[in-house]
């Protein structure tokens, strides 16, 4: 659990380097909190409840407001474990262009110190 929670406590920093195993975990605790809520969608849709609609559809908003920021930054570290700057994280705006992107952040990351600092020490 507490390698599902190193992006959060390092929410808003854009230096330094993420770990693949950092940023892969932090991906996971993201899907884990987002399972419920796409139940409780699922189940206001199929019940025809508008109040529980609403309900999920704000949860859904405030738990994106809570995970954007400290997403991008992992993806950020992330791309600079890998030695690219984090401007490559715009390609995911790109459609089909984007899978280049995946396959930076599936990549390990560069031995040794690299121009964005030295290596994540693993916990």
């Amino acid at each position: 659990m507490h390698r599902m929670m190193i992006a959060l406590t390092r929410y808003a920093q854009f230096s330094g380097r993420a770990s693949r195993s950092e940023f892969w975990w932090f991906q996971l605790f993201i899907v884990i909190v987002s399972i419920p809520l796409y139940i409780l969608s699922f189940y206001a849709g199929y019940s025809g409840s508008q109040g529980l609609a609403m309900v999920s559809t704000g949860l859904s908003v405030v738990i994106w407001l809570v995970f954007a920021l400290p997403c991008i930054a992992a993806t950020v570290r992330r791309l600079h474990d890998t030695g690219r700057s984090g401007w490559w994280l715009l390609l995911g705006f790109v459609p089909f262009v984007s899978l280049v992107l995946l396959v930076f952040l599936l990549l390990p990351g560069t031995p040794g110190n690299n121009r964005f600092d030295a290596p994540v020490p693993h916990v």
